[in-house]
């Protein structure tokens, strides 16, 4: 059985991290969300798994 020798690189879209870390912007001159009786003048998007490896943190080199 011929067995094919697989190499894993770091992915290059996160760095190896697994995950793209989601960002927040915050600005006083708008109203963000309200939370309770305050307003959160920031806007987050969530971590999000890497499209790229599949949160592996790894691509396979062909």
């Amino acid at each position: 059985m011929l067995m094919t020798k697989e190499t894993k690189k770091i992915c290059p879209l996160c760095s190896g991290e697994k995950i793209i870390k989601g960002t927040c912007t915050c600005d006083m001159e708008w109203r963000g969300t309200r939370s309770g009786d305050d307003w959160d003048d920031c806007q987050c998007t969530p971590d999000n798994k890497c499209p790229a490896c599949s949160g592996t943190g790894f691509v396979e080199e062909k």
